[in-house]
């Protein structure tokens, strides 16, 4: 990197490594880009070499079947800023070269790519077109031109089907193509398609293999690798598995083989259960092979420590070069009970029942108790990942997966930590819509050393907000998410809050109603109590009643057993009402029968394969807990009902903003002073209310005389001016004589000459909104009244960025103290959408300019009339990483 360059390029600019990335291609598997080096001479002549006589023909426009030396200098030796070129690299050979060249003092560029014969049609043009508009645009161009053969109609598509808006000219068959490279709605939502895509299929590769082997199957019944042999072998996996063990000619009475390359068929999936200092000798045979993915359940990795944490990040990067995911290491493993694969690639001893739920978790331990417990319960599950120190794969790859995944209609997780939260906000947001997400999130004050290369730390705030906002069901133990998943996979959403409650005990009953109206959920009606001695039809025929009420959304039945007749009877009957009311398409039901757990099998409704299907009927051990399942579901099925919204921007002057916060920057300037904060709030329409900054008594009454009598007067401590005592704040000054008593009172309370005078805004309900910056997560914005009790309890409410107009809407209204803006005891509504303009004017703000590290507006005056800024904080920083922006990357 330090050679010097040859006589075409400019001067030698730093290696620019933010520009290296792995990324997942559309069939799942990955390589790893980076700038070129001159280094890279010997694999660029290899690269051509490899290139069809075609290939060359449509990137050069000729045949070109050698390069000259002085080309390969010229390909090899760039500046990085008005000549850059980027490779794609699977193992230690070039597939794709993409480069971009500066048109002379322009701020365009001619941009040109091409893929080896044997890697197209895996999107490695769309990638190296992405990422080169990224380098381009971080070196001041904004504009692309491409010269291509008429005929050369794939790498014509690539362009066009980027997102960007592209001209064309066509002369003397070669197509002209010009367009801007910023990105714009369109080019990210092809981009985010394309990702999901992508790892979905790395997914899919992993959880639907045709073939697996086991890299260091033992005939050690005590080591890992007998045990994941055993598990797949018990499991009847439907396809053939290779042990790899070099000492022996059989383990468990299977033929092994020396080596992963000494196995005659394909590989598609590993299981390296070898000592960690071993793994990375194995990959390079793994690449040779095209095993396609990577299952690592040894130990030895970042959960050692520092060391072992090098050895991890070093064998994640090795195995992406090699063109494969990494499920580990420290895993339990993956499962996947479809008939069509029986797949038990872990350490768990048993295959669970089939079902349509997948799930995801970290801990290995807990994933074999988890697994277990959906078989206690009844639960079946699609698929299974325990991803152990999640070094590479993650849950946000499973979310990709399981929203086309036909076979699964729930999601369950067990998150530890995040490794990228913002990209699971954005993944969790799009599922939920569709398919509900539970999670339960541990972890609040401390990691696990094996996760802590591949945590992002993330505050408690952030969490809670990222969930809310993204519908995401949150609870807070693995006996709540089985609660919660048992009723999501066998009982419709319900159509609103309305609930009855049905049973043979008012004790019970009442416990349910106290239950349920506690959570949020109305009673449609008093509870029924049919009595003890009540038989099955009895029974049966008052919830046939319930059911078919036109006021019942769901419906909550509790059962103590009597003495004199056997429960199943009752049990029947209860099915067959529900039956005959047709309940369970469109109302959900819960019951606490016998005190079971999970499904009674007198309660199952088989699905078309013989499972446990829709319309069954979860049971509780009590009844708290059956309503407090059904409310979880309630809430979601209101947040998934409720309209998505849509990202508006409103009319700003983002570019004379982003001109300002430069400058500032340049000079060093963190904290802004008053006249700044103004002109950067002005850019985005947020108007503060006229105020003047004075020294002196007759300075404040000179001020006052000119903006209009009434005004305030406000100390300029920080300390005061907040106070809810007002203790240096005089309102509703109307003549010099009174703001002279003002100053004096402020000046001998605060010490302080300097006051602001300041035109007295209306009458309102003051708020507060601000923004609290996540190093990891991003920006929130935050919306709260002001006042002792609302800052004493926290009453605030948060959302992530980008916020839509129904997530401005929803934040203005979180708050418990919302209603005060409403029109709480007759006071007159404020103008709620004055507010929520604010709002996003804000949000806009921070979205366009991650420099403003704090902004706070406060007091907000909020009244019938609009919304008043009156005061104002903002500090600028250097911009944070956003995890999930620019383009496509793994972490």
């Amino acid at each position: 990197m330090d050679e010097e360059l040859g006589e075409e390029a400019g001067p030698q600019q730093e290696y620019p490594r933010q520009w290296e990335a792995d990324v997942v291609l559309s069939d799942g598997g990955t390589v790893h880009m980076r700038p070129i080096v001159p280094a890279d001479k010997d694999k660029l002549i290899a690269f051509h070499g490899r290139l069809s006589d075609r290939t060359r023909y449509y990137r050069y426009f000729g045949p070109y079947p050698r390069m000259p030396e002085r080309d390969v200098r010229r390909f090899t030796q760039v500046d990085y800023v008005n000549r850059v070129a980027l490779v794609a690299l699977l193992g230690d050979d070039i597939v794709a070269v993409g480069r971009f060249d500066r048109l002379g003092e322009q701020k365009s560029a001619e941009v040109a790519f091409v893929v080896e014969d044997a890697h197209q049609a895996r999107g490695l043009g769309s990638i190296l077109l992405e990422h080169l508009a990224a380098a381009a645009q971080e070196r001041g161009l904004r504009r692309f031109v491409a010269e291509v053969l008429a005929e050369n109609s794939k790498m014509v598509r690539v362009f066009r089907d980027a997102g960007y808006q592209v001209s064309r000219a066509m002369e003397e068959g070669v197509v002209h193509l010009e367009f801007d490279i910023d990105p714009t709605e369109e080019s990210v939502a092809v981009a985010r398609a394309r990702e999901q895509a992508a790892e979905a299929r790395s997914v899919h590769n992993l959880l639907r293999p045709r073939s697996v082997a086991v890299i260091g199957a033992s005939t050690d019944h005590r080591k890992i690798g007998h045990a994941v042999l055993t598990n797949l072998l018990t499991a009847d996996f439907t396809g053939p598995v290779y042990p790899v063990n070099p000492e022996h000619r059989s383990v468990r009475g299977v033929r092994s083989y020396a080596s992963v390359l000494d196995i005659p068929d394909e590989v598609d999936l590993a299981v390296v259960a070898i000592p960690a200092a071993s793994v990375n000798e194995v990959l390079d045979d793994c690449l040779a092979k095209g095993v396609k993915t990577l299952v690592i359940v040894s130990s030895g990795f970042s959960e050692t420590g520092p060391q072992g944490r090098e050895v991890e990040r070093e064998m994640v990067r090795a195995a992406r070069v090699h063109g494969m995911r990494v499920v580990g290491p420290n895993a339990l493993g993956v499962v996947n009970p479809d008939p069509e694969f029986r797949l038990n690639a872990s350490l768990a001893p048993q295959l669970p029942g089939r079902g349509r739920t997948g799930f995801f978790c970290q801990s290995g331990a807990l994933g074999v108790a988890i697994l277990e417990t959906a078989t206690e319960r009844g639960l079946g599950l699609s698929t299974f990942v325990s991803a152990g120190n999640r070094a590479d794969l993650s849950g946000n790859d499973l979310l990709q997966y399981w929203q086309t995944d036909p076979a699964t209609d729930v999601v369950l997780l067990y998150l530890e930590s995040f490794g990228n939260p913002r990209k699971f906000g954005r993944l969790a947001r799009r599922l939920a819509r569709s398919k509900p997400v539970v999670v339960v999130k541990s972890g609040r004050n401390s990691v696990r050393a094996g996760l802590a290369a591949t945590t992002v730390e993330i505050d408690e705030t952030s969490v809670q907000a990222l969930f809310e906002q993204s519908g995401v069901i949150r609870v807070e133990s693995v006996a709540q998410m089985f609660d919660t998943a048992l009723l999501l996979a066998h009982q419709p959403l319900p159509q609103g809050d309305r609930v009855s409650i049905v049973g043979n005990s008012s004790a019970l009953g009442m416990i349910a109603a106290d239950v349920a109206q506690a959570q949020g959920l109305q009673l449609a009606h008093e509870p029924v109590d049919v009595g003890a001695a009540a038989g099955p039809d009895e029974f049966a025929a008052a919830v046939r009643d319930a059911a078919l009420r036109s006021d019942v959304d769901a419906l909550v039945t509790v059962f103590a057993p009597p003495v004199a007749v056997p429960g199943t009877a009752y049990a029947r009957a209860l099915r067959e009402a529900l039956h005959e009311a047709d309940a369970t398409r469109s109302k959900p039901v819960v019951t606490t029968f016998l005190a079971a757990e999970g499904v009674p099998d007198e309660l199952k409704v088989p699905g078309p394969d013989g499972t446990t299907g829709k319309g069954s009927v979860p049971s509780y051990p009590s009844p708290e807990r059956s309503v407090l399942a059904l409310a979880r579901v309630t809430r979601y099925a209101k947040w998934r009902a409720a309209p998505k919204g849509h990202f508006v921007r409103p009319d700003v002057d983002a570019e004379q903003a982003r001109s300002l916060v430069e400058q500032w920057l340049a000079e060093g300037v963190a904290e802004l002073g008053d006249e700044r904060t103004v002109r950067l709030l002005g850019c985005y329409g947020i108007d503060v209310v006229p105020f003047r900054k004075v020294g002196d008594v007759d300075a404040a009454v000179a001020a006052a005389e000119e903006l209009g009598y009434p005004v305030a007067l406000k100390s300029t401590s920080a300390k005061l001016r907040h106070r809810n005592d007002l203790v240096g704040v005089r309102l509703d000054l109307g003549s010099p004589e009174a703001v002279r008593a003002a100053y004096a009172d402020v000046r001998r309370v605060s010490g302080v000459d300097d006051v602001y005078v300041q035109r007295m805004a209306g009458r309102g309900t003051s708020c507060v909104i601000d923004l609290l910056d996540d190093p990891s997560f991003g920006t929130l914005v935050s919306f709260g009244l002001s006042g002792v009790a609302s800052e004493l309890l926290g009453d605030k409410a948060y959302r992530a960025l980008p916020l839509t107009d129904v997530d401005v809407a929803t934040l203005v209204r979180a708050p418990r103290a919302a209603p005060l803006l409403v029109g709480y005891r007759g006071v007159e509504p404020a103008d709620l959408s004055a507010l929520e303009d604010l709002v996003l004017r804000v949000a806009t703000l921070a979205e366009d300019l991650p420099e403003v590290r704090q902004l706070a507006l406060q007091p907000v005056l909020a009244s019938p009339t609009g919304a008043a800024v009156t005061g104002a904080r903002v500090s600028l920083g250097e911009s944070p990483a956003v995890l999930d922006t620019g383009p496509r990357r793994l972490r």
